[in-house]
């Protein structure tokens, strides 16, 4: 079935088995050069559409590239009762995702504890990334910082023990504050209210607790891909300097400044605009698609029925991706045929598909 890049989709998810048996959810949106997210916190494949902190990472760049993304073990809809969680097991789950998707070459992105994955992947697969992209991420755990701000960790980990699964949110708004200091209060209380999904309390302890002894400041100095490093000034989670030292060890990295205390950007504020355009000037996304100039007149839900139209879809499947009732899809189909010049359905099909529509492919 076709689809084309729209924030409302939701891609299926797929299934993968790493090499000790865990089996690991995936999904794949967008449509462009191929970007491989690799695993880390906070993440759940059914939610991360309607979370305002997630969001952002799925809608924005799913218009702009073929988006791979995936539930770390322990998380999401992959498998939560896992025996081993450490940095050398997720690297492998990124291997096993990407032979799965059929990835044989692509652009990685690291964002916060998934930088470390990435950099390490990329050591070991120089071959297979073409671009390394690393966004308030780090390269040394949390226990080679000083005393006073290693304490702080250890005292947040206690803090998800006692907190993550409470109905009182107090404990989980602590560490919502700090993932986004600046960010509407609605969405902080959506972020408290979407941790417990992500992963159960114990998982949850243990994942924040093995970032502690991350190290993989040798394998950084090793990498030899193009590298975009990007950190906000005021990042409350991951301290700003950490984003420079990353840009310091890997030869001829690229470093971006984003003026932000988000560690998890706001898809409103600037910070969010300037990450798209830093990732966009250095790794290059698929032309936008053609539909609004040679449809003018259309509005966007307009252009975006037409879309499905010449990719096949009937008004029930339209309705579906769209969330919108049959009903409106036929209102919209009226005003179309009118704006378009057109009588039905078919010849509807035939001038959008002439037009360029209708090419882009969900697997």
């Amino acid at each position: 079935m076709t689809l084309c890049k729209m924030p409302r989709m939701r891609p299926p998810v797929r299934f993968c088995t790493s090499s000790d048996g865990v089996r690991l959810a995936f999904a794949i949106s967008g449509d462009g050069p191929p970007l491989v997210r690799a695993p880390h916190w906070f993440t759940h494949l059914e939610h991360d559409w309607t979370n305002p902190a997630m969001r952002p990472w799925v809608e924005d760049i799913s218009k702009r590239y073929r988006l791979l993304r995936f539930d770390q073990r322990g998380t999401g809809l992959s498998d939560r009762n896992v025996l081993e969680i450490s940095l050398e097991a997720h690297v492998r789950d990124l291997e096993a995702v990407v032979d799965a998707a059929g990835f044989d070459r692509f652009a990685l992105l690291g964002l916060s504890q998934g930088a470390a994955t990435s950099v390490l992947y990329a050591a070991r697969h120089p071959a297979r990334v073409s671009h390394l992209v690393l966004c308030g991420g780090f390269v040394r755990g949390w226990g080679s910082h000083a005393k006073e701000l290693a304490e702080r960790f250890d005292m947040d980990t206690e803090l998800i023990r006692l907190g993550w699964n409470r109905a009182d949110a107090s404990y989980r708004q602590v560490f919502s504050t700090q993932f986004m200091p600046d960010a509407p209060i609605e969405a902080i209380q959506s972020f408290n209210d979407f941790m417990p999904s992500t992963s159960s309390a114990e998982t949850a302890a243990t994942i924040y607790s093995k970032l502690r002894d991350i190290d993989v400041r040798e394998a950084a100095r090793r990498l030899k891909c193009p590298t975009l490093v990007l950190h906000g000034r005021g990042d409350l989670r991951v301290p700003f300097e950490d984003g420079r030292l990353t840009a310091r060890l890997i030869p001829g990295a690229r470093f971006v400044t984003l003026e932000t205390r988000n560690h998890l950007m706001m898809q409103t504020e600037p910070a969010w605009r300037n990450f798209l355009d830093a990732l966009a000037e250095f790794y290059p996304p698929a032309p936008a698609a053609p539909s609004g100039d040679i449809f003018p007149n259309l509005t966007a839900r307009e252009r975006e029925v037409l879309e499905l139209v010449a990719q096949g879809l009937d008004n029930a499947q339209i309705a579906a991706w769209l969330e919108i009732s049959e009903k409106t899809v036929r209102n919209n189909m009226t005003h179309i045929f009118d704006k378009i010049g057109v009588e039905n359905r078919s010849q509807a099909i035939v001038l959008a598909r002439e037009s360029g529509l209708g090419k882009a492919r969900l697997p």
